[in-house]
């Protein structure tokens, strides 16, 4: 329970929960948020954007460290993304997610604090920590465009860049395509299904969080459902709200 964590520790002492997020809020601008103070800032508290550059596998870190190590980080290399079938033969996904990708490697960056975190594991190179504080992604993508039907053992996105920055993007290129590509291809059996008769998403109440809500709307939109009962999705992406 990071609540419970939190109120726990000497720097929160109320009780209210208010007053509890106030609290983390001003930790976050101090700077002296740490430890489940920290976890919860990260989890509950939305003040600002949120850098997602960590949001990796740690294994991605840990591997591109070990060829900077060896003095492979800057050697060009190429991989694609694609997958090997489609579920209950499905026949084809309607691929999705691109528009996520390209804006997660425009605003990759290392702050300061991930340094720390990564310093503080005790098993990176501090050649390899510098090199992160400066990281830039430098590569090329070549990709089919959103709503585009794709198939098995095709490659649906292909990444050429240094091998650190290829290996550090990977988990987001799988992350992104996946969800919203499972949400554009159920989006698009239905419409098919339905005909000529209109279909709406509104699976913000049962999303896995508000990402997974809001790039979920957007990714039925591309599958082909023409409304949606998220108010946000058609305030960013013109996707016609509508409600009874």
């Amino acid at each position: 329970d990071y609540r419970q964590q939190c109120v726990e520790s000497e720097a929160l002492e109320e009780d209210s929960v208010l007053s509890f997020y106030r609290q983390l809020a001003a930790l976050r601008q101090t700077g002296a948020a740490s430890g489940p103070e920290r976890r919860i800032l990260m989890n509950y508290y939305s003040d600002r954007p949120y850098n997602y550059t960590m949001l990796t596998d740690f294994y991605e870190l840990t591997m591109a460290n070990g060829y900077y190590k060896l003095g492979l980080k800057d050697q060009w290399v190429c991989f694609d993304v694609f997958f090997r079938k489609v579920p209950e033969s499905g026949g084809y996904v309607i691929a999705a997610g691109l528009e996520s990708i390209i804006s997660y490697i425009k605003g990759m960056h290392f702050s300061a604090e991930d340094i720390d975190y990564l310093r503080s594991k005790g098993i990176f190179d501090e050649g390899f920590l510098e090199y992160l504080a400066d990281f830039k992604f430098t590569g090329d993508l070549d990709a089919v465009k959103e709503g585009t039907p794709v198939y098995p053992n095709t490659p649906v996105i292909t990444v050429c860049a240094p091998l650190c920055e290829a290996q550090l993007i990977e988990t987001m290129l799988l992350l992104s395509f996946n969800h919203q590509s499972l949400i554009a291809t159920k989006t698009n059996r239905i419409v098919r299904a339905a005909g000529d008769r209109t279909v709406m998403e509104f699976g913000a109440r049962r999303a896995h969080g508000y990402d997974a809500a809001i790039l979920g709307a957007r990714a039925a939109a591309i599958g082909g459902a023409k409304l949606t009962a998220t108010a946000i999705a058609d305030e960013l992406f013109g996707f016609p709200a509508v409600g009874t």
